[in-house]
């Protein structure tokens, strides 16, 4: 059985290595498809990352009237919090609101002294509320047009961030749907591309698999090394196309975590070296052995 499987395996890459140019396209193909999976892979960290960095600083605040007592604020905080979409919330009273002001307009004097001029606090208590999804922000902005809050509330903030949530729900979604489409798209593209070169290869080795099947060479040991040469395929273009991206996130790195402080792309990356080249040998692998056997079933009639 070694000795078989050894012969097959040499049998596939004597394939490989004569099929020539034919096998260079193959893998730049190969390599390609599994460059963006990979990239899927780390858009999809980045992604997740920008989508937190502006989720934090998307909420629902609700400003309540001057004459609303703190103990009625505090008993709405807590019925919202019972509810599912909800993440936290943070209550901001009145002295804290003014002090929170005040140290964001520390250098404005003409601002520091009209506070000063006052005798009444004229900022007013909020409830920042924060969902765990920014598709839940609809959720509880409905409830809070419905609840009894006409005679309580001055403003609540969700019309004027609606637009961006909108838009940051839109994006996750275009996020996950175009990576998906471009993945299928190029893996679609690489299946057929080994099809084709397997294919081809058969055909020129006819003669040969004439001669195996009258000296009585099992249909295994015919098929296998077309298996085998889809795995080669599959070994090169997965390792290629990591070798290719290495640099290239060292490269982008810095850029994205000035844009995106909460994304280390190369940290990521070092931290997941070994998982990531895994899934990348898994994805271009089967690829390559999906293509072949397609091929031999098609083509080689053993």
């Amino acid at each position: 059985m070694i000795v078989t499987l050894s012969r097959i395996i040499k049998y596939g890459w004597r394939g490989f290595l004569r099929n020539g140019l034919l096998s260079v396209s193959t893998i730049s193909i190969m390599v390609l498809a599994a460059a963006v999976f990979e990239g899927v892979i780390l858009f999809n960290v980045i992604g997740k990352g920008a989508v937190q960095s502006i989720q934090e600083k998307i909420d629902i605040s609700v400003y309540f009237k001057s004459n609303i007592h703190e103990d009625s604020i505090l008993n709405f905080k807590k019925t919202l919090e019972k509810f599912d979409e909800v993440m936290n919330i943070e209550y901001i009273s009145r002295d804290q609101a003014l002090e929170e002001f005040k140290k964001r307009h520390a250098g404005e004097a003409v601002i520091t002294q009209t506070l000063d001029e006052l005798d009444v606090n004229p900022l007013l208590a909020s409830l920042n509320i924060k969902a765990k999804e920014p598709s839940q922000y609809k959720a509880i902005a409905g409830y809070l047009e419905n609840a009894d809050l006409q005679n309580s509330a001055e403003k609540i903030t969700y019309a004027q961030n609606q637009v961006v949530i909108n838009r940051l729900i839109a994006f996750i979604s275009i996020l996950k749907s175009g990576g998906l489409v471009l993945t299928l798209f190029l893996s679609f593209l690489a299946v057929m591309v080994i099809f084709t070169t397997i294919r081809l290869a058969i055909y020129s080795n006819s003669d040969q698999i004439g001669i195996m099947r009258l000296v009585g060479a099992s249909n295994s040991f015919i098929r296998g090394p077309y298996i085998v040469e889809g795995i080669i395929y599959g070994v090169i273009g997965g390792i290629l196309s990591f070798l290719i991206l290495v640099p290239l996130i060292n490269f982008i790195s810095p850029y994205i975590n000035n844009f995106i402080p909460e994304v280390d792309l190369k940290m990521y990356f070092q931290t997941n070296l070994f998982t990531i080249l895994f899934y990348q040998l898994i994805f271009s692998i089967g690829l390559g052995i999906v293509s072949s056997i397609i091929a031999v079933r098609r083509y080689l009639h053993v």
